[in-house]
């Protein structure tokens, strides 16, 4: 009799309880879920982990090329001159002055000059030429710098009196001479297939040679 009364018991307690009371006592179904609750704020950062181990060496790389810049210097400007008064040289053939020049770079030109006065006399048709030398030989690059005077024949009588002298200029560029010290002549001498007269440079006036190097 008294554990029917106790099953009662049991049972209105069931159906009078919440949900929780359900799951305590275990004797009864449960209910369907609650609903889901917000996401909780975010954690703070953890402690950051210990290094990893380092890598392996990569592979060799191939070997590159050398390349070296070429500063050059800025140009700068070099000449020379020689003069002489009164030069008076009355040869016909052979060296009439000379002047000494340094050279600074092998890719550079020469400009001479040559001024003074030149005189040619002769009884029948005669012919000198004026011309530089570079250390002895005359220019190549591109050609020998000359100058001539030439006298056609006349009447023996007026040609043997014709003595004038006149200022007068040898004048040009030479390429291909090297760097360094550089002999620049001029000489007087004949023309081809022309016979040779009476010849004077730098009478009675200043006779002078320019030389001036020059960039390419």
């Amino acid at each position: 009799m008294m554990s029917r009364l106790v099953a009662r018991l049991l049972l209105l307690i069931c159906l009078a309880l919440p949900l929780y009371g359900v799951e305590k006592f275990g004797s009864c179904m449960q209910g369907p879920s609650g609903t889901s609750g917000r996401d909780g704020n975010p954690g703070a950062n953890g402690i950051p982990g210990t290094p990893g181990i380092p890598g392996r060496d990569g592979l060799k790389g191939e070997k590159g090329e050398c390349i070296s810049e070429i500063f050059e210097e800025p140009w700068r400007p070099n000449y020379k001159q020689c003069a002489w008064n009164s030069l008076n040289y009355g040869i016909d053939l052979g060296k009439v002055a000379d002047c000494t020049f340094t050279k600074l770079r092998t890719d550079s030109s020469l400009r001479v000059l040559f001024s003074g006065s030149l005189r040619l006399k002769c009884k029948n048709a005669c012919c000198q030429r004026w011309y530089f030398t570079f250390n002895g030989a005359e220019c190549t690059g591109p050609l020998p710098i000359e100058s001539i005077i030439y006298l056609d024949q006349g009447s023996p009588e007026l040609n043997s009196t014709i003595n004038i002298h006149r200022t007068s200029s040898v004048e040009g560029l030479c390429e291909g001479v090297k760097a360094g010290l550089v002999d620049v002549a001029v000489w007087v001498g004949t023309c081809a297939d022309y016979p040779r007269g009476d010849a004077s440079t730098g009478w009675n006036s200043v006779s002078r040679i320019i030389i001036e190097e020059l960039p390419k």
